[in-house]
Order: C-alpha cells, then structure tokens, then sequence
C-alpha cells in the first residue's frame, strides 16, 4: 500500500467508524449469519435454485448454481468494509450491494435480478 493511502486511512478510518454507528440496525450490515439466512430465505422465496452456504464457519459465501464460475456473495459486517474489499482489489467482478459483494461470475440477468432484490433488501 502507498505510504499516503495509509496515512489517508490511518486518519480518516476512525472517523468514518464513528460516523456509522457501528452496531445500529441502520449501519448496512449487521449479524453475518442472520444476513445470510435471511438472504437465503429470500432467494428461495424468489425461486432462485442452488443457492447454499459453502467455506469455512465465519467466513461463509452463498454461492449460486454450480460450476466453476457459479454467481457468490460474499458477507461484511458494514458497506464500507465491502467498499474496502474492492479498494484493496479484491471485488474485481463483483458489485456492491450494501454490505456484500455479489459476484456475477456467469450468472446472467435472469437469474442475477432477484438476487440483487434480496441483497438490496438486507
């Protein structure tokens, strides 16, 4: 990292973390793994197929179908730590929806359009 990004970072992360009330239910995230079952739930209740969780406890995707470059979510407990993963260059094909990273992979609109709904409905 640039000695000025982190300079940056340094001075105004902590500002930008009491601004967020980190903890409120309004803070764009919240509890990961009510987020994913509550995602989850929702895909399912809009007829999207193959969804399930897969890696290790704590750091869960949902991913969508299979093969091997099947549509994935991946959880943060705020959007800026989503904004700060794609920053980093770590988001590269996935968008943004408040605190997860939808990674289109080869999914296409039909399939892609209820996924964002649920996402954008965390």
């Amino acid at each position: 990292m640039k000695p000025t990004v982190l300079l940056v970072s340094l001075v105004l992360g902590p500002a930008a973390l009491a601004g967020c009330s980190l903890g409120s239910e309004d803070a764009g995230g919240g509890n990961d793994l009510d987020d994913r079952s509550a995602a989850l739930a929702c895909l399912d209740d809009a007829g999207v197929k193959g969804a399930r969780l897969v890696g290790p406890e704590g750091e869960q995707e949902i991913v969508i179908g299979g093969g091997a470059d099947a549509p994935r979510i991946k959880f943060f407990l705020t959007a800026a730590l989503a904004e700060a993963e794609q920053f980093q260059g770590r988001g590269e094909g996935a968008e943004q929806i408040g605190g997860t990273l939808l990674y289109v992979g080869d999914g296409n609109d039909e399939l892609l359009e209820p996924v964002e709904k649920c996402l954008a409905d965390l």
